[in-house]
C-alpha cells in the first residue's frame, strides 16, 4: 500500500475502496460475527482478489480465531464494466462458511457488489 492507497498512485485511500464494497460478501455471511480488524482483513482480501488476482486463485487472510479465501473467477465485461464473480470461505471453529457473489469495477477503481 502507498500513501494509504491499496492501487499505487491511486489518490483514494483503501477505507474508500473498502467502504465501496459496502460489507463485501463477509458481511453477508451469517453467524460470522467478526471482529473490526477481522472485517477489514476480510474486505480488503475481496479487494485484492477482485482487483488483480487471476481467476481461480485464492487470496488468504488471517485473522483472530478466524481464516478466509476469496477466490475470483475470470473477468468479464457488462457494458463498459469488469465484472467478476468471487467465493469467500470463512472458517471458524473448524467450519467453513461460504457466500458467492459478483462485483463491478468502477470507472475510480473501486468495486460495488452486485445486488
Amino acid at each position: 500500500m502507498i500513501g494509504g492507497s491499496i492501487i499505487p498512485g491511486a489518490s483514494k485511500s483503501s477505507a474508500d475502496y473498502i467502504t465501496a464494497l459496502q460489507g463485501g460478501l463477509v458481511g453477508r455471511i451469517a453467524g460470522a460475527n467478526l471482529s473490526r480488524a477481522d472485517s477489514q482483513r476480510a474486505l480488503e482480501a475481496e479487494y485484492r482478489a477482485l482487483e488483480g488476482a487471476r481467476g481461480g486463485q485464492p487470496v488468504t487472510w488471517q485473522g483472530s480465531g478466524v481464516t478466509g479465501s476469496v477466490v475470483a473467477a475470470a473477468p468479464y465485461q457488462v457494458g463498459s464494466q469488469n465484472c467478476r464473480q468471487y467465493s469467500h470461505t470463512v472458517t471458524v471453529d473448524g467450519r467453513d462458511t461460504v457466500n458467492r457473489g459478483a462485483a463491478c469495477r468502477n470507472p475510480d477503481g473501486s468495486w460495488t457488489p452486485l445486488s
